[in-house]
């Protein structure tokens, strides 16, 4: 993992890793803050993403009907106005 300096004063190491396959984890303060990869990587992770996303319809669908959900046996009470 790099640092984000080690990165920054290095930037064509990180991008020539990234281009021969090897993701680079850069940090931020001690903690992971984001990863260089080739562009091809990043199409076929955004390809596979989109091709695994269901349609808005299916989502909607996929909802539990009103059979699924047990309801509470409530009651309202009275109101005066």
């Amino acid at each position: 993992m790099w640092t984000l300096h080690d990165a920054k004063n290095r930037f064509s190491a990180v991008v020539d890793a990234a281009l021969a396959g090897v993701p680079q984890e850069v940090s931020r303060r001690g903690k992971p803050a984001v990863v260089v990869l080739s562009a091809q990587d990043y199409h076929q992770l955004l390809e596979g993403a989109v091709a695994r996303r269901e349609s808005f319809l299916d989502h909607l669908l996929a909802f539990p009907t009103t059979d699924d959900v047990p309801r509470a046996g409530a009651v309202p009470r009275d109101v005066d106005f």
